[in-house]
Parts: structure tokens; C-alpha cells; sequence
């Protein structure tokens, strides 16, 4: 995330990021199974579970500015910027968790055997 942006405004982009990402990539792979003869709502929740940790990557920022802001923090002793990126990486994990949860719900695929 950009350090320029607040610390809340951040986590709460974070978490709506990664629900995004997650539901936007489900529906629109759906809808590529379904022009290809697949079943849309098996493929939808099988893309929810794939694309769970790529929403969290795409929350915060991408890889390398999180390595380099916990690289501050150990080696520099800013403790505050490896407790920020950890919220921030729990805010996106929660938002991606909260899309996987939808699609299971919109899709019902934990109840066919």
C-alpha cells in the first residue's frame, strides 16, 4: 500500500479490494465456463478457491513492498510498519475470505455431495 495513505482508509480499501477481486474474478471465470460448455456455478466456486490468495496479493500492493516495509521493521526497528502490514494482510485475507463465503453461498456448492 502507498504510505501516503492513512492507516484506516488503507485497511478498509484492503479488505474491499481483495472481496472484489475475488467475486469480479469468480462471476467473470464463470462466465468464460459457461461460453465454453462447463457448469458456470462448479466452476465459480472452484475459482473462488483458487483465486483466494491472488485477492490477497492484489489488496496489498503486490509481494515486493511488503518484504520491503517488514525489512524495515526488522532490520531498521520500525515495529509499526510490520504490525501495519500485518493488519493490512489480515484485512485482505478477511475481504478474500468474505468473497470465498458469498460465492459458496450464491453457488451452494457445500451442500451437493
Amino acid at each position: 500500500m502507498n504510505e501516503k495513505i492513512a492507516f484506516l482508509p488503507a485497511f478498509i480499501q484492503s479488505y474491499f479490494i481483495a472481496a472484489g477481486v475475488l467475486l469480479g474474478g469468480a462471476m467473470i471465470g464463470a462466465l468464460g465456463a459457461f461460453l465454453s460448455g462447463e457448469q458456470p456455478l462448479t466452476a465459480m466456486y472452484r475459482f473462488a478457491g483458487d483465486l483466494r490468495i491472488w485477492a490477497v496479493v492484489a489488496a496489498i500492493g503486490g509481494t515486493f513492498d511488503t518484504f520491503y516495509m517488514v525489512e524495515r521493521g526488522l532490520f531498521f526497528g520500525e515495529t509499526r510498519d510490520i504490525v501495519r502490514q500485518f493488519l493490512l494482510i489480515l484485512s485482505a485475507m478477511g475481504g478474500a475470505q468474505t468473497g470465498v463465503t458469498i460465492i459458496t453461498w450464491l453457488t451452494q456448492e457445500h451442500i451437493s455431495s
